[in-house]
């Protein structure tokens, strides 16, 4: 990976009741320009036949300003405004690409309550971070070190749904670059039963973070339905909720940094199937426990470590029979229930369904490296290339919905 790695270093701050006044209201004006441009550029497509870009906006933006209805956005600092149309803007460019659905409006309860500022908009001096429109710093916990002489180009400040406040700062990381090469390669069979299974047949648990507060869930929603809505009361509640949530998601976010950090030292060459995973929750019986596992978040993960690490991670297609290939001889087993864990081929091997997945997973991913394969794969290198997407000859009938290695999934 060529250049110096921008990262973002969270932490968590407490505000003063000035303070968390004036960003409520920064977040709230925030939101208003991003649905009002929005709308704008909604109408103009509807009506007129007109595409409208961010300059457009921003020439909006300061009509709407002088006029009395809109006259409170000039209260805020300015710099988070214009960042929302930029927002905007790469939502519209991510809709056009066929990368993102349409952009949505954002709504008061539902959406993420952030802002973003840039330099001119804050100011960063001997690790005391101030913003505008506010004369006493941030109250931050720094919980790790910033990068050597570090300085933040954009600082984003959020609040989330159990009421903790938030700041991101954006800074050049040089401590990150490429591992010492390694020969090393596995392969990563993603399940329920075994959150991860390596074909070195390493398994790793599934911790099930969400079931473990299911109870302290569920007693804190009902709590929330008794509430009458707009009622302080409720709104109390809804801060409940928004803890045990986040406790939850605190939880999995944690475990999956450990295991993708722990993945991307040891090995040089990491291979995964491309399983859809906003198809694969559409199944009531399984949606809970995909969610819970947290599957798109550790591709994710892998993905931009192996890019600042110099790891290639090698994604093999979906419809590739993994569990039902013989990693010893290649033999295609006819049939393979979900309740089937071990299986013996007609070779005499005794293979663990899961492991040997894996290995087969492994096996293509490898395949691909070496003189290409029949497994379309997507190769993500640190350089930011894509191997080219084959052709399968014949695709074999796909076992089930997934292979999550789950045989009696919990109800929901």
């Amino acid at each position: 990976m060529s250049g110096v790695v921008k990262r973002a270093f969270k932490y968590r701050f407490y505000p003063t009741d000035a303070q968390a006044e004036e960003l409520t209201r920064t977040f709230g004006c925030v939101r208003k320009v991003y649905n009002l441009a929005l709308r704008a550029r909604t109408e103009a497509w509807d009506e007129r036949r007109e595409r409208i870009g961010y300059d457009a906006t921003s020439a909006m933006l300061t009509a709407w300003k002088q006029t009395d209805e809109l006259a409170f956005l000039n209260e805020v600092s300015s710099v988070p405004l214009q960042q929302s149309l930029r927002h905007l803007q790469a939502a519209f460019s991510g809709f056009f690409a066929k990368r993102a659905r349409y952009p949505r409006f954002k709504s008061r309860k539902k959406s993420h309550a952030s802002a973003e500022y840039t330099r001119s908009a804050f100011r960063w001096r001997n690790g005391v971070l101030t913003l505008a429109k506010m004369p006493e710093p941030l109250d931050v916990r720094w919980s790790r070190p910033l990068p050597a002489e570090a300085m933040p180009s954009t600082v984003t400040v959020s609040r989330d749904s159990a009421g903790r406040w938030f700041v991101s700062l954006l800074c050049d990381d040089s401590s990150v670059g490429p591992l010492p090469l390694l020969d090393s390669a596995v392969g990563i069979d993603i399940g329920l039963d075994h959150l991860l299974v390596l074909s070195t047949g390493e398994k790793f648990a599934n911790p099930r973070h969400e079931r473990r507060d299911r109870s302290a869930q569920a007693k804190a929603q009902r709590s929330l339905c008794r509430k009458q809505k707009g009622s302080a009361n409720r709104a109390k509640a809804r801060i409940r909720v928004g803890r045990v949530c986040a406790r939850i998601a605190d939880r999995r976010t944690d475990h999956l940094h450990k295991i993708t950090t722990r993945l991307v030292r040891e090995n040089q060459t990491l291979v995964i199937e491309d399983l859809s995973v906003s198809n694969m929750i559409g199944n009531r019986s399984l949606a809970r426990s995909i969610s819970d596992a947290g599957w798109r978040q550790f591709r994710q993960m892998l993905e931009y470590k192996a890019a600042w690490y110099g790891r290639t991670v090698i994604v093999i297609d979906r419809w590739f029979p993994s569990s039902k290939l013989c990693s010893a001889c290649g033999a295609l087993a006819a049939e393979m229930p979900l309740n089937v864990r071990t299986w013996t081929c007609s070779c005499g091997a005794v293979h663990d369904r899961d492991v040997n997945a894996a290995r087969n997973i492994l096996a293509a991913g490898l395949a691909v490296t070496a003189c290409g394969a029949d497994v379309r794969p997507q190769r993500c290198t640190p350089g930011g290339r894509s191997a080219t997407k084959q052709e399968i000859p014949q695709r074999e009938p796909r076992e089930s919905l997934v292979d999550v290695g789950e045989v009696n999934p919990a109800p929901p």
